[in-house]
């Protein structure tokens, strides 16, 4: 039977509703267009939710890389008594932690301070294209089938989705034809903070610290779990190379992992974030069966790692499993090809692009493999490495541009450029271009002078420059 195909046109259309589509949604709204996010979940937020932590925020040293949106959700949950703040986990990195159920409202608030119009339970179908233009998006919901045309389109589904059925070319993995493993993050309540820190102290082999030569400096573990204590925040890192962890494994009371990564999510609560569960063999992230498998292993890692804390981790004897994330987080999908192509080079050297720059990202080369094994590479003295626009315009489309992990890089700068800190700056980034572009009448994107966008990105709280 035929099917009505409903119609409706926006300036800016954002697929993706996680923190590069937040971002982008927000910024390009900000900027004066009307602006639609479609989101495939019931609620818009994606990793921000997850209760991980926001690395790539800021770099080692602790200045801020990322700024705007960011920090207008940040202040959104600092009202609501749900912002952490920055913690040093004197390894590798300074993230910022939120509490992801404060986050929730706070990323409602920021779009609809802005006044963006979103639509969630909303898959995107199919894409309509000519000549390098994107007319048109077919989305599905309960609603029906409906042609969405815009001006612009930003494709911030973190697979590619869009730029791929649009014809951009794009890579998957690299020469290895590894994918990274998908993991379930969940959270713990009533954790003992003190207790926890003590036992980390006490047990230097078992904890990762000071993995870069900036953060090592001359001190030893011992002073590093000291600086670690002396924060107060339960923000440790146990390692698989070390006895706690690595004896569980031996022993079958845990699924192998790299690490059990422990970060605040609610002082009111006393509630932390564990990140600890993987399941590899090479997962394709677009391959919704294959994802769909791998559900029920994940969440019997979640209570088997659960029950172990509880029994055997200081800190944990009283405490209450209290909740999951609200979906498989996937690290590594398509990457679309594009003007540029951020390499393991220019994020590990922190190099800076002063021409071309629209956004930074701090985190060190992030790889998770199966088992135990984890790549990670520090980026030079504790600082920063540019993203340039390029890495944002995919080739062969003129009025579509990606941000987040689907972004045109190597396997290597996508293992950095992939974090919830990164994938605002590029989401606000095509967001404040969409809306230029808008504004000065051009089709294509590429007609935009990236100095106007730098000085409309400075002006509202972007960071290009000036941090280390």
């Amino acid at each position: 039977m035929a099917q009505q195909l409903n119609q409706a046109h926006y300036d800016v259309v954002v697929l993706g509703g996680g923190a590069a589509g937040v971002a982008a949604a927000a910024a390009a709204a900000r900027n004066g267009r009307r602006t639609l996010i479609i989101e495939v979940n019931p609620i818009l937020g994606g990793e921000l939710l997850s209760g991980m932590s926001l690395d790539g925020v800021l770099n080692a040293r602790g200045e801020y890389v990322v700024g705007g949106i960011s920090d207008e959700l940040f202040d959104e949950c600092r009202r609501m008594n749900g912002f952490i703040g920055p913690v040093h986990d004197h390894r590798l990195i300074c993230y910022v932690c939120v509490d992801p159920e404060i986050m929730k409202i706070a990323v409602m608030r920021v779009l609809d301070r802005h006044g963006v119009t979103a639509w969630v339970n909303s898959f995107a179908e199919d894409v309509v294209v000519r000549d390098g233009v994107v007319t048109g998006l077919v989305v599905v919901n309960k609603s029906g089938r409906t042609l969405v045309t815009a001006d612009h389109f930003l494709d911030c589904s973190g697979d590619g989705d869009l730029a791929a059925r649009a014809g951009a070319p794009f890579e998957m993995s690299d020469d290895s034809g590894d994918l990274q493993p998908v993991s379930l993050m969940f959270r713990v309540g009533n954790v003992d903070s003190a207790t926890l820190l003590r036992f980390a102290r006490e047990n230097p082999a078992s904890m990762a610290v000071g993995e870069s030569d900036y953060i090592r400096g001359d001190k030893t573990d011992e002073q590093l779990l000291d600086l670690l204590v002396e924060q107060g925040q339960p923000s440790v890192f146990f390692k698989s190379e070390g006895p706690f962890l690595g004896d569980a494994i031996r022993r079958g009371d845990l699924a192998p992992t790299a690490l059990i990564m422990i970060q605040p999510t609610s002082a009111a609560r006393k509630e932390v974030c564990v990140n600890a569960t993987r399941v590899g063999g090479n997962i394709d992230g677009t391959d919704t069966a294959a994802v769909s498998a791998t559900v029920g292993t994940l969440m019997e890692q979640v209570w088997q790692t659960y029950e172990f804390v509880k029994a055997h981790l200081p800190g944990f004897e009283h405490s209450v499993f209290a909740g999951l994330a609200p979906r498989v987080g996937v690290r590594e999908t398509r990457r679309i090809m594009g003007d540029y192509l951020l390499t393991k080079e220019d994020v590990v050297s922190g190099r800076k692009q002063p021409d071309s720059a629209v956004a930074k990202g701090a985190q060190h080369v992030d790889i998770h493999q199966s088992g135990t094994t984890q790549i990670r590479i520090p980026i030079a003295n504790g600082g920063s490495y540019d993203i340039p626009f390029g890495c944002l315009l995919p080739k062969g489309l003129k009025n579509v541009m990606v941000a987040g992990r689907c972004l045109s890089a190597t396997r290597e700068g996508m293992g950095t450029a992939r974090t919830m800190g990164p994938c605002m700056a590029m989401g606000q980034a095509v967001g404040t271009a969409a809306a230029m572009c808008a504004e000065r009448g051009d089709a294509d994107v590429r007609a935009l002078p990236v100095k106007e966008l730098q000085a409309r990105l400075r002006a509202q709280g972007g960071v290009i420059d000036g941090v280390y």
